[in-house]
């Protein structure tokens, strides 16, 4: 990965987490709305994905839907862009 698509990987990844924290949810309960949607997860596999960073936007907009955030900000992680 380049430089810019690390720091985009980094991002992505602050704003799942950002919008976990701010609904006190855990990665159990980000599993299990997933898998509930149709998409299995397990806990620990969620965990490793999220902390890597490499998932595609689909991913991304699949956990923001399934936890209820319909809007996000991103002008909070543009620093230095």
């Amino acid at each position: 990965m380049s430089d810019m698509e690390d720091l985009w990987a980094d991002r992505a990844k602050g704003i799942l987490k950002a919008e976990l924290k701010r609904r006190n949810l855990t990665y159990a309960d980000l599993a299990t709305r997933l898998t509930d949607a149709g998409q299995p997860y397990d806990e620990r596999n969620l965990r490793n994905k999220v902390a890597r960073g490499s998932f595609t936007a689909a991913f991304l907009f699949l956990c923001l839907s399934v936890i209820g955030c319909h809007t996000v900000r991103l002008d909070d992680f543009m620093e230095a862009a």
